[in-house]
């Protein structure tokens, strides 16, 4: 319930867990029969929407996954890895405030600074490639469910449907970028609000049937193309991403006074770490131990997605 209520599906309430998922868990020995993966990104997906509104204040969510997915495809942005040999691969960070002291008093302005100024090497398209990550950390029962990694289908998980847009990263997956379809319509669906029967089965409402089939039917919608170099000239693609999203891709004219605020803070903060320097020396001292306690540990491996939905459910 902790994982479920924090890590997986934390909401804003940061202390319940939602009634929906307790009938998951009845029959705990086939738990794995459930796409937990796709399940977690589908209120990911939902979370990012909600925080894109103008009034929204917070965002909640599997943020643990967002700030892997940051750090692993932009390390510029990350504060210091501690690179533990072992899964799961967002292990490298922990307890990163230990190793990178600094990363603690940047401001939004900086990041936003760093969005505006990004070139073309510095995002790791194919992240989980071997030279990248050693094949002997990522448990091979994941790697095995990999072809079904670039399905261009709903996410679905109770009354919550995102859809799963590859085909706009397509390089993500060793493939040329071409200028994507029109994006896809949820219509009703996206914005349908838990509400009735506790044990309403959402494959069979009007709203969720067709989407459910969509994802049951998941390995006919693989990304199916030539694996192409990364460096394939994407100047069709790039014309079009510009001439449609070109004005908002400018960040650091949003900042204005933050700049100046996030510049006195960042001296504030200066002080701060002058004055705990002297906690360094212990802090390095606990990493050694933390990375000798990591190097014995390996943690269980996520269990892979199989054929029946969870919106089934």
């Amino acid at each position: 319930m902790l994982l479920i209520g924090t890590i997986l599906f934390g909401d804003k309430s940061g202390a319940g867990v939602h009634w929906k998922f307790l009938p998951l868990l009845r029959d705990f020995v086939n738990i794995g029969q459930y796409s937990w993966g796709s399940a977690c990104l589908a209120h990911l997906y939902r979370a990012l929407c909600r925080a894109s509104r103008y009034n929204c204040k917070e965002i909640d969510g599997p943020l643990t996954l967002l700030l892997a997915w940051v750090w692993i495809r932009l390390p510029y942005l990350s504060p210091l890895p501690r690179e533990p040999r072992s899964f799961p691969l967002a292990n490298r960070w922990r307890n990163w405030e230990r190793g990178d002291r600094r990363y603690r008093y940047l401001k939004l302005a900086h990041f936003r600074k760093a969005f505006d100024e990004l070139q073309e090497g510095q995002f790791v398209w194919v992240a989980y490639a071997v030279d990248r990550v050693d094949p002997n950390i990522i448990p091979a029962k994941i790697y095995m469910q990999s072809v079904i990694w670039s399905a261009t289908v709903p996410l679905v998980s109770f009354e919550c449907i995102e859809w799963h847009a590859t085909d706009r990263l397509r390089r993500q997956f060793g493939f040329v970028q071409e200028v994507p379809s029109q994006e896809q319509n949820l219509d009703k669906a996206h914005g349908e609000i838990l509400t009735g029967p506790k044990n309403l089965n959402w494959a069979t409402t009007p709203t969720h049937s067709n989407w459910v089939i969509h994802w049951t039917n998941r390995y006919h919608y693989v990304l199916s193309e030539l694996p192409m170099p990364s460096q394939h000239p994407l100047d069709t693609y790039l014309n079009w991403y510009r001439s449609k999203y070109g004005a908002r891709l400018a960040l650091a004219n949003l900042a204005g006074e933050e700049n100046d605020e996030g510049n006195q803070d960042l001296d504030v903060g200066n002080e701060d770490m002058d004055e705990g320097n002297e906690d360094t020396d212990e802090g390095s001292q606990d990493m050694d131990e933390d990375n000798e306690e990591q190097e014995q540990y390996i943690s269980p491996a996520i269990p892979p997605p199989q054929e029946q939905p969870q919106a089934s459910i």
